[in-house]
């Protein structure tokens, strides 16, 4: 075992500062590649931020809520594709975090390993002797073929003739690969399809899912560790969130960076940066920037209180971060409308990070869990009296 001292917040968030110069040059050859560059992966993996969610008697940081969020953040300013595979790599980490001493011992005899995962549980986990068959598959695997573990979610079932959902640890080698992450967002993310076909899994390597999600975790194996003193969808929530602020304010950077010199064309505006309607614009880019970042540093500093505290959850305070996320995606999302749409024809090139910075917000906005209409609607559900409508709360 390898215990480290954490490192400071300031420290940790000016190494992603530090990865941003690199992230922006590579984004473009990752987009083509659709997965992170050699060079990418080797920085993030050197410079320990995936430590942040890995406990600290394997070497890792355990890092609180509002560093991960702000690290992430800082990595999305550079690349939005980095970031969210970063994000997964962190959400999983935590995840494994759960699972017996044996089976940590193994995944984080490397602390800078990167897990893949997947919550959607479209697998079937079959008793057999010793532990479980895995048939199924799982789509939108960020990361996946840059990954050494899969931490995927499956049913299993139960004495009563029904199915529980589990996560089941896998490793990489034993999964198939379909390589079809053919996306106009998010490219660089690799998030291809993987598939198990008779995959045995150990007994000790499958947990159930429920008690996590709910903050019940019966198989903690550090209990006075705060990093899991919180249920899951909080926790994941404010970290793939983190992303899309992150990418907020790298649509306000890029927009600044190209404004010197600029002008409208067909116009008498010499200088786009004169003209009112640009100054609108950037005004209204900056709340929408400002409150995404109060959405999404709310959600962090509330499961760092309650951590402390040792406070539990209530249903309502779980369904606030799902709204926070949703907030903080719409917010981006205007963000970048707002932004790219005063970017001219010119920024329709591959290589003006705006166009791709769009495309990347809009891709957070259409996942499952991060679309702002349904979690608004989650929490307007609890808000009027009514039970969730999910169970990825």
């Amino acid at each position: 075992m390898e215990t480290v001292t954490t490192p400071s917040r300031t420290e940790l968030v000016g190494r992603a500062a530090e990865l941003g110069k690199l992230l922006r040059a590579n984004a473009l050859a990752a987009e083509q590649q659709r997965r992170l560059t050699d060079e990418t992966l080797a920085a993030l993996s050197s410079s320990g931020l995936l430590r942040m969610r890995v406990p600290q008697r394997y070497g890792g940081y355990e890092s609180d809520m509002r560093t991960v969020a702000e690290v992430v953040a800082e990595l999305a300013r550079g690349d939005g594709s980095t970031s969210w595979t970063a994000a997964v790599w962190l959400i999983s980490s935590w995840m494994v975090g759960l699972f017996p001493d044996a089976v940590r011992e193994e995944v984080f005899a490397d602390p800078d390993v990167r897990i893949a995962g997947i919550l959607s549980p479209s697998a079937v986990a079959v008793p057999v002797d010793g532990g479980y068959q895995v048939n199924g598959k799982w789509s939108f695997n960020t990361g996946a073929q840059q990954s050494d573990w899969n931490v995927n979610a499956a049913v299993r079932p139960t004495p009563d003739g029904q199915y529980e959902p589990v996560m089941v640890l896998l490793r990489m080698s034993d999964l198939q690969v379909v390589d079809d992450w053919h996306t106009v967002g998010m490219r660089g993310s690799g998030s291809v399809t993987t598939v198990a076909e008779n995959v045995f899994v150990p007994a000790e390597r499958v947990v159930p899912m429920g008690p996590v999600i709910v903050g019940a975790h019966p198989l903690q194996q550090d209990p006075s560790a705060l990093m899991w003193r919180a249920p899951f969808m909080p926790i994941a929530c404010t970290t793939v969130g983190a992303v899309a602020y992150g990418l907020a304010v790298a649509a306000r950077d890029a927009f600044l960076e190209r404004l010197p010199g600029r002008k409208i064309t067909y116009t008498d505006y010499a200088e786009q940066s004169a003209a009112p309607l640009t100054h609108l614009q950037v005004a209204g880019a900056t709340v929408r920037v400002d409150e995404a970042g109060f959405h999404i540093f709310r959600a962090a500093d509330t499961i760092d209180a309650k951590a402390a505290a040792g406070d539990a959850w209530t249903l309502e305070e779980r369904a606030r971060a799902r709204l926070d996320l949703g907030a903080v995606c719409l917010r981006a999302k205007e963000t970048a409308d707002l932004l790219a749409g005063a970017s001219g024809g010119s920024s329709l090139h591959t290589d003006v990070p705006i166009q791709r910075i769009e495309r990347d917000i809009k891709a957070l906005n259409l996942h499952a869990i991060m679309h702002p209409d349904t979690n608004f609607e989650l929490y307007g559900r609890l808000a009027c009296g009514l039970p969730p409508n999910t169970q990825y709360i």
